[in-house]
C-alpha cells in the first residue's frame, strides 16, 4: 500500500523567510516590534519546566525569535545546540536532547505528524518536548476582514490552522509518551488592521502559503479595513483572539 500523498500547502522557503524577517524586526530594524505572543509562549514553557521539575542539560530550541527562551535556559545551565540546520519536516541532523522546545513554526508545516515524529526521534530516552503554536480558533476578526475584502472570489490568504481536538491523535501517531494538549486564549485589541498585520509579521506569523495570493488592490484593502473597524468595541479598538495550542510529551525510556 502506498503512503498517502501529503498536500503542499506551505512553502518551506516562505516559512524560513518569515522567520528571518521577524528576527530582523525583533533584533535590529524594529526596536518596538510586537512580541506579546512570543513572550506568552516563552513564559509558559518556563513555567511548565518548573512545574515538572525538569532542568535541561542539553537542549534545542526552534523558533525563538526574540532569544528570550535561549537566555532563560542558559541561565539554568543548559547547553543549547545550534538550530540553524534544522528543517522541521526532515530528520534532524543531531539528536540526544533531553529537552526540545518549538515556538511557532509548526503552524506552517505540510506534514505535522512527520514533524512531531522528527522531534520525538531527536529526544534522548526520557527527554521532554514542548511545542506551542496558534490554533484554529485564532484571528476571527482578520478572517472576516479578508472575506469582506474579496466577497465574490476570495483568494487563499489565511493559513489553515490546527484544531486542538485533533492534536491528541497526532501525538499518539507520532509516538509521544505521556502526551498532553493544552490550549489557552490570548486576547488583544487593535486600533487598525495595519497594526494587527504588522504585529503578525513581527512575530513570525505572516503567510507561508505555497500559492501566494497577489496583494490586495486599493478597493479590496479599504473593504478589509472597514470590515475590521466595524468589529471595534466602545473604545474604538477591534478585539482579536489567539488560541495557543501547547503539545507536551516525552520519548519513552526505551528510546522508541
Amino acid at each position: 500500500m502506498t503512503e498517502p500523498r501529503i498536500p503542499t500547502i506551505f512553502a518551506p522557503q516562505r516559512r524560513l523567510r518569515r522567520w528571518q524577517r521577524a528576527c530582523a524586526r525583533q533584533q535590529t530594524a524594529w526596536p518596538a516590534a510586537a512580541r506579546y505572543i512570543l513572550d506568552d509562549i516563552t513564559e509558559d514553557v518556563i513555567e511548565r519546566l518548573a512545574f515538572v521539575q525538569h532542568q535541561p542539560a542539553r537542549a534545542m530550541v526552534l523558533g525563538d525569535i526574540t532569544g528570550a527562551l535561549h537566555t532563560a535556559l542558559q541561565a539554568q545551565g543548559a547547553v543549547l545546540a545550534d538550530a540553524a540546520a534544522i528543517d522541521p519536516e526532515a530528520p534532524w541532523p543531531s539528536s540526544g536532547f533531553d529537552f526540545i522546545a518549538v515556538i511557532g513554526i509548526l503552524d506552517a508545516v505540510n506534514d505535522l505528524p512527520g514533524a512531531l515524529i522528527h522531534i520525538r526521534n531527536a529526544l534522548a530516552p526520557g527527554g521532554l518536548a514542548i511545542a506551542s503554536f496558534i490554533g484554529g480558533a485564532s484571528l476571527a476578526s482578520l478572517r472576516a476582514a479578508m472575506l469582506a475584502a474579496e466577497p465574490e472570489r476570495p483568494a487563499a490568504r489565511m493559513h489553515p490552522l490546527v484544531d486542538p481536538r485533533a492534536a491528541p491523535q497526532l501525538l499518539q501517531r507520532a509516538g509521544w509518551k505521556d502526551p498532553v494538549v493544552d490550549t489557552h486564549a490570548l486576547a488583544v485589541r487593535y486600533s487598525s488592521l495595519a497594526t494587527l498585520v504588522g504585529d503578525l509579521r513581527d512575530q513570525g506569523l505572516g503567510s507561508a502559503l505555497a500559492d501566494a495570493a497577489a496583494p490586495l488592490g486599493r478597493a479590496a484593502r479599504q473593504r478589509a479595513e472597514a470590515a475590521f473597524a466595524s468589529r471595534a468595541d466602545e473604545s474604538g479598538k477591534t478585539p482579536e483572539t489567539f488560541e495557543i495550542i501547547t503539545l507536551t510529551g516525552r520519548r519513552s525510556l526505551a528510546g522508541t
